[in-house]
């Protein structure tokens, strides 16, 4: 589950209250809650490392996912892209566009052939669309960003990336893959809110 960060106290309150005292502990960009009656959840630590300080690793863990940063969201699927930089939750600078790309056939011979050459056409005409907005949204802010998020299909971000003029961007730390539908200014949005939040897997007794 996705849980905000400004849920997240709320959220491991709640555990405590349902299944009792508490032990956490910290590995590999993790903390493990393990409760009294055998309750067990994985909180995974959003833009690792978690450096804990002078608190315990609870409320380090609510702190570090309350800490605003500036993150990239860079979504292409079939059809359609879109790029945004988020200020915290707020989406400061977007851009969302379509571009067709043919579906596949069931046709066979010269007819398939000429189909899949139509559609590697089109969808290289969406990823060279795809790179120039991020060229003008994520680029320009690179120094200024924490972490690149991705969605979509994973060829066709691999091929958006491999984009020399984006080698900066490709280079950003890389946050946990977006499962998206077609990239709309909605979906953008609902991004955003995906990069900041905990991701966490409850394991019960």
């Amino acid at each position: 589950m996705l849980v905000a960060p400004e849920r997240l106290a709320g959220w491991l309150e709640r555990f405590a209250a349902s299944h009792g005292e508490v032990e956490v502990s910290v590995g590999n960009d993790v903390v493990a809650l393990h409760a009294a009656d055998g309750s067990a959840a994985r909180c995974e630590v959003p833009f690792p490392p978690l450096r804990p300080g002078p608190h315990d690793l609870w409320h380090a863990l609510i702190g570090h996912a309350l800490h605003d940063r500036r993150v990239a969201v860079l979504l292409i699927r079939r059809g359609g892209y879109a790029a945004g930089v988020f200020d915290a939750e707020t989406l400061v600078a977007s851009k969302v566009g379509n571009r067709y790309v043919q579906g596949r056939t069931a046709a066979g011979g010269t007819s398939q052939q000429r189909f899949s050459r139509r559609r590697d056409n089109q969808a290289a005409a969406l990823v060279g669309s795809a790179v120039e907005v991020a060229l003008r949204i994520i680029a320009p802010e690179v120094a200024s960003l924490t972490a690149l998020f991705t969605g979509g299909d994973r060829p066709l971000i691999a091929s958006a990336l491999a984009d020399p003029r984006l080698a900066k961007v490709a280079a950003l730390p890389r946050g946990p893959w977006l499962v998206v539908g077609d990239p709309r200014h909605k979906v953008l949005l609902e991004s955003g809110r995906s990069a900041r939040a905990v991701r966490i897997t409850i394991l019960d007794s």
